[in-house]
């Protein structure tokens, strides 16, 4: 077996399986699952219209170029979404891909050179810490370090690339961000995002910019900047060790269709797709008809963010009536501070702990979250930048997320602040 099979860890779903074994929840409250960014929303009559009538694809072996009209849909998004006046070439720019997870763990392991003189130090792959763990993952198994970058309160919410030694920047070989985040919803500003392209110039590196979440934002006349737009703006037309990863999973709900694309430099995709011709993973044609469709219309995406934007105008009063509750910018998480809540009945858990909060809230209230001790890493002797928080996920309705809401607010102000010992919560939050 491939020896860096070992250093994988466990899933973060995982670990929350793992955590919750055992837990019997109230069987009279429904589950709320706030766990996991699956979007729930209905998906557009535009893309169910071109996916059906798309069927007859099913007889045809797809290629790893995609069509192209996926191209040219993908390349008309880009322009328009990001001002680029036509810079994105359809033909040498874009790639279709399974959804963002296949291909940034897929574009790691074509891009990354491990294979390095002895005398010379062990590549890095650099990525945010909380982080979507494919970084991780993607970086072991192709026999890279992970290198964490804390991106918490103090920094906020994105990683300080100007504290990052040289000499790690001289090793580093890909560089993964995200913007807007996950889990904190930041937006990177563009003079940011032109620091980052200015360091991967000096060192040459490439930076893997997860863009996933750029079409969820709530305020309609801001949409997030990106980093193709950066490079533009610095002069860097043929977006130079540069490749952006977009998925239709958030932006027009589809998580099932496993459908995405990645765009830039035409130095790395041109050998990117020869390895997918061999990786075996082009998107079938059915399933390119209906993204294609997605792609060319933006009515849905607005309609889209107007779901979430009801949500958090619903969810966010509730909770700031027990926390402080930062909005984000971007995304539909919230990246609760729970760390002076987290004990339990009996006292004995030490303040802090957003996995004995996570699993009481389950016991006691039936609503899943994610631990943020789940989504990062300890890189500093001390100090875990998601420890103490937990992510929520508004992908539930809006009636499920506003009732789970309530019952956190419960969990939080009756119990979890300052339970008397052997306190026994009831199950059932009053209106």
């Amino acid at each position: 077996m491939n020896p860096y099979l070992a250093l994988l860890h466990p899933y973060p779903f995982e670990r929350l399986t793992a955590l919750q074994a055992g837990v019997v929840p109230p069987a009279s409250l429904s589950r709320i699952a706030l766990h996991i960014g699956e979007p729930k929303h209905a998906p557009p009559t535009v893309v169910l219209e071109a996916l059906t009538a798309a069927l007859g694809e099913l007889a045809v072996y797809p290629v790893a170029a995609g069509t192209p009209a996926f191209r040219q849909a993908v390349a008309g998004w880009l322009n328009r979404r990001y001002h680029l006046a036509g810079a994105v070439d359809a033909e040498r720019m874009v790639l279709p891909v399974n959804g963002t997870r296949e291909a940034l763990f897929a574009f790691v392991q074509a891009v990354v050179d491990a294979h390095i003189p002895a005398a010379t130090s062990r590549p890095a792959v650099l990525m945010p810490n909380p982080f979507y763990q494919i970084y991780e993952g993607a970086a072991l198994l192709a026999g890279a370090e992970p290198v964490y970058l804390d991106a918490d309160s103090t920094t906020g919410f994105l990683p300080d690339l100007d504290a990052v030694p040289p000499a790690v920047w001289a090793r580093c070989q890909v560089l993964f961000l995200c913007s807007p985040g996950n889990p904190s919803g930041t937006v990177a500003p563009l003079a940011w995002m032109q620091r980052a392209l200015a360091l991967a110039a000096q060192y040459d590196f490439i930076i893997a910019a997860d863009e996933c979440y750029a079409d969820i934002y709530l305020d309609e006349a801001a949409p997030p900047p990106g980093f193709l737009q950066a490079a533009l703006a610095m002069g860097n037309r043929d977006f130079r060790r540069l490749v952006v990863f977009h998925s239709l999973s958030k932006r027009s709900s589809v998580p099932g269709l496993r459908s995405g694309f990645v765009a830039g430099d035409p130095t790395l995709l041109a050998p990117f797709r020869l390895y997918r011709t061999y990786h075996g993973c082009a998107v079938p044609g059915h399933v390119l008809a209906a993204s294609t469709a997605a792609w060319n219309d933006d009515v849905h995406g607005v309609g889209n963010r107007a779901l979430y934007r009801a949500k958090f105008d619903a969810v966010v009063p509730v909770l700031r009536s027990v926390m402080p509750v930062d909005v984000p910018t971007a995304g539909f998480y919230l990246w609760l501070d729970v760390a002076h809540a987290s004990r339990t009945t009996d006292g004995a858990a030490p303040v802090g702990s957003d996995t004995t909060w996570t699993r009481e809230l389950f016991a006691t209230q039936n609503v899943t979250a994610l631990p943020g001790e789940y989504l990062g890493r300890e890189a500093t002797a001390g100090h875990h930048p998601g420890r103490g928080r937990v992510r929520l996920s508004l992908v539930a309705p809006l009636a499920d997320c506003l009732e789970a809401a309530h019952r956190i607010a419960y969990f939080h102000r009756t119990w979890a602040a300052n339970p008397p010992s052997g306190a026994v919560l009831p199950s059932l939050a009053p209106r």
